[in-house]
């Protein structure tokens, strides 16, 4: 018998590993980051590049407001720092559309959402 070589076996592909990725960046980021902006129109989606656009979007119920963003997966690692969101937001003042600033605690708040549902995706992933 050759040292060196054991009969132990190998251990199983974790095919939830952070970096399991067809893509540019992390799936589950980016499949998150999609679910989440679902309701709104989107104007460029890059994969590859880990960024989402979209386009202006009112809520029904506060048709005097709407909001702008772009959502950048910087990494394959599925971690907080890996998502960056900016978002622009205005009001309909007078019949004209006036820049008007975004809450930190708005863009926190997606962000939050994003990550938890690509966390969920991937325990989903892991147990099967």
């Amino acid at each position: 018998m050759v040292s060196g070589c054991s009969q132990k076996p190998r251990p199983k592909l974790d095919l939830a590993a952070s970096k399991v990725t067809t893509i540019g960046v992390n799936a589950y980021l980016w499949r998150a980051t999609l679910e989440t902006l679902s309701f709104m129109p989107l104007l460029q989606t890059d994969s590859n590049g880990g960024v989402v656009v979209t386009d202006w979007y009112a809520n029904p119920r506060n048709p005097g407001e709407r909001m702008k963003l772009t959502v950048s997966i910087l990494d394959q690692d599925l971690r907080a720092d890996a998502l960056r969101i900016a978002a622009s937001r205005q009001t309909n003042q007078g019949g004209n559309w006036v820049d008007a600033p975004v809450q930190a605690a708005t863009v926190q708040k997606l962000e939050d959402i994003i990550l938890t549902k690509a966390r969920d995706l991937r325990r989903q992933t892991v147990r099967g």
